[in-house]
């Protein structure tokens, strides 16, 4: 089915029109590509991204949701190959129950694994399991002459299609290495933290760990936090009678859908901010919670950035390198000064990145940050990408959409590789988007 449509990011800024083709199998998908025209084409996901990657304007999207089986899975290897349009909540529902689980898991089920492998997705646990493309053991990738090559890790086109944006080709299968678990379960240490130091030492304890910042507050209390770590819970600290390795999907209740509304004031979130902090405990405080929830702690809100209003917001999230954490007080102090505040600001560790030309992790402190747009925020965002670039950092591509491309190659040493790879591959430029356009990958 082909259908005009209307297209946003996940942060609801800068839409734009295409043609979305969906139910594709293989040969229409290459009569899509070999036909795009010169808008060309572009592979879509659950359009979780927060920015404009995952738009193309006036050219191709190919919706691939519904090109979501699960082709094999060995229970006994922990392998399993699957349509790119599997979602990370659907794949953890078949192979948990097996005692297996996905090394790496972001913030949202709702990724698929054509999408994760294209952003090359990070969770709370970066420092010991790497991104989400460290696991992919093989995929097959549509390319722009119509043909179907598989790649493997070391070779140049895995290389530029993990972190790739899509730019490479349309990922139609991959092939993931899994981690064995014994419980669908995971032990969660919650404390808050009153200075943004005793925040980084906190992150420094465990695989999975993350803390959200509260930006309402100036001076001191800038960057004081609440710390959430996470380790794999054992059979015996579950609650009687459950069953270690029945997964527990998140429901999303109709109850907490959000209206199209902007909720997010700077005196809406300030209170609710101080709600938050207070209501932590001030020792660590563990608990055993389903996988689920500790992973996808959104995914229970219907569309929750509707809350933003009409305008949508921005999530700026960038990493710094561990020996700039003075540039990162600087960013901190900068974003909680916004006009319209910073609605919500989580902050982790990062281990060395990968082999991805254009994957975003490094090792460092990487904040994602909230923010309402106005016309204001555009001028602000441009200095801290200075900032940002002028302290060895980066900025994720995954959730931009206003980045300028003058700042580009200091943030991305392989950019000159990766537009290599990427011209060998698809000479024509039948593989594009509006964030291509804009950055002149």
């Amino acid at each position: 089915m082909t259908e005009s449509r209307m297209l946003t990011g996940w942060g609801r800024t800068a839409p734009s029109a295409a043609r979305v083709i969906t139910g594709a199998d293989d040969e229409a998908l290459i009569a899509a590509v070999l036909g795009a025209g010169p808008r060309g084409l572009l592979a879509r996901g659950s359009g979780r991204a927060y920015g404009d990657v995952a738009q193309n304007a006036g050219g191709v999207i190919v919706d691939m949701t519904r090109r979501a089986r699960i082709v094999s899975w060995d229970a006994r290897q922990g392998v399993v190959t699957v349509e790119s349009g599997v979602t990370l909540d659907r794949l953890l529902r078949t192979v948990v129950p097996a005692g297996w689980c996905l090394p790496v898991i972001p913030g949202t089920g709702h990724v698929t694994v054509g999408g994760a492998i294209a952003a090359d997705v990070h969770g709370k646990n970066h420092g010991s399991q790497g991104g989400f493309g460290a696991h992919v053991l093989a995929f097959d990738l549509l390319t722009g002459n119509g043909s179907v090559r598989t790649a493997t890790p070391g070779s140049e086109v895995f290389q530029a299609t993990v972190g790739g944006m899509g730019l490479t080709g349309v990922v139609l299968r991959a092939t993931l290495r899994l981690i064995p678990v014994t419980t669908a379960w995971v032990r969660v240490t919650r404390q808050r933290a009153g200075r943004l130091d005793s925040v980084l030492a906190g992150l420094m304890t465990a695989d999975h760990a993350v803390a959200w910042l509260d930006l309402s507050r100036t001076g001191a209390r800038t960057g004081r936090g609440v710390l959430t770590l996470g380790s794999p819970a054992e059979p015996d600290e579950l609650p009687p009678g459950t069953d270690p390795l029945a997964y527990a999907a998140v429901r999303s209740s109709p109850a907490l859908a959000v209206p199209v509304s902007p909720l997010f004031r700077p005196q809406v979130i300030g209170a609710a901010n101080s709600v938050i902090y207070r209501r932590a405990p001030s020792v660590p405080r563990s608990v055993a919670r389903p996988m689920a929830d500790y992973f996808f702690p959104l995914d229970r809100v219907i569309a929750w950035n509707r809350a933003y209003g009409r305008g949508g917001f921005v999530q700026y999230q960038f990493v710094l390198p561990h020996d700039a954490a003075e540039t990162l007080h600087r960013v901190i102090t900068m974003l909680a000064s916004a006009d319209r505040g910073v609605s919500l600001a989580v902050l982790k560790r990062l281990g060395p990145g990968g082999s991805g030309l254009l994957s975003f992790p490094t090792a460092g402190w990487t904040l994602a940050a909230d923010l309402p747009a106005c016309t204001a925020l555009a001028d602000r965002l441009d200095r801290l990408d200075r900032l940002v670039a002028g302290a060895g950092g980066r900025v994720y591509l995954a959730k931009d959409a206003r980045l300028r491309p003058d700042v580009l190659t200091a943030m991305y040493p392989k950019l000159a590789r990766f537009r290599a790879v990427r011209r060998a591959l698809d000479p024509a430029g039948i593989f594009t988007s509006d964030l291509a356009r804009r950055l002149s990958l």
